[in-house]
């Protein structure tokens, strides 16, 4: 009997993995098999992880040509297409620019207080961002994508996404970061910028 209703009860819950990845528009910049490829393999990462914490846009582009941004359009490229963890870190990356965005005064102020903790962040490849205020918006963006990443991918694979990326791009964003977690982390909890659940 305790089983016939437990069963019920878990068939009258909506598996919010399959309604986050349902619900995502992911089109083709080019129609390639790389970006087909990119687009099936988010397809199953969307399937197996819980990211509806972590989406805030529903449109996507995999674009084998560009560099990943987040807006207008959040566009992946390809190259992480044999590398799960990668993608889905790359894919919450540009994700948390919108949760960050549609917080604007709380990440003014924040950022506002990490320009006093970090008065001079390196500008431009491959330390830093293009402009002084990405800069900034990445220091809250990276330190969301370790919580995300710890979250989703646990302790170790989130360091090892992490020590990649800090050799890659932003490199001093994301050794920042690692070095300097709670510092960041506090800032993002005092301005109430930590994505909760939503239900």
């Amino acid at each position: 009997m305790k089983r016939i209703l437990l069963l019920v009860l878990l068939a009258s819950f909506p598996n919010t993995t399959s309604q986050a990845q349902e619900k995502l528009n992911i089109s083709l910049a080019h129609g390639s098999p790389a970006e087909q490829q990119t687009k099936d393999q988010l397809q199953r990462l969307l399937a197996a992880y819980d990211l509806s914490k972590w989406i805030f846009t529903r449109s996507i582009i995999i674009d084998e040509q560009a560099i990943p941004h987040s807006h207008p359009t959040l566009t992946l490229h390809t190259r992480h297409r044999k590398d799960d963890e990668l993608l889905l870190s790359a894919f919450v990356h540009e994700q948390l620019h919108w949760f960050i965005v549609q917080r604007d005064k709380d990440s003014e102020a924040a950022m506002k207080e990490l320009r006093v903790v970090f008065p001079k962040i390196p500008v431009g490849f491959p330390e830093g961002s293009n402009d002084e205020a990405g800069n900034y918006e990445h220091l809250l963006v990276v330190y969301l994508e370790y919580r995300a990443d710890r979250e989703l991918l646990g302790e170790l694979k989130a360091r090892q996404v992490m020590d990649f990326w800090a050799t890659d791009h932003y490199t001093w964003i994301y050794k920042t970061v690692l070095e300097r977690t709670r510092d960041i982390g506090n800032i993002a909890f005092k301005y109430k910028l930590i994505p909760t659940p939503r239900v």
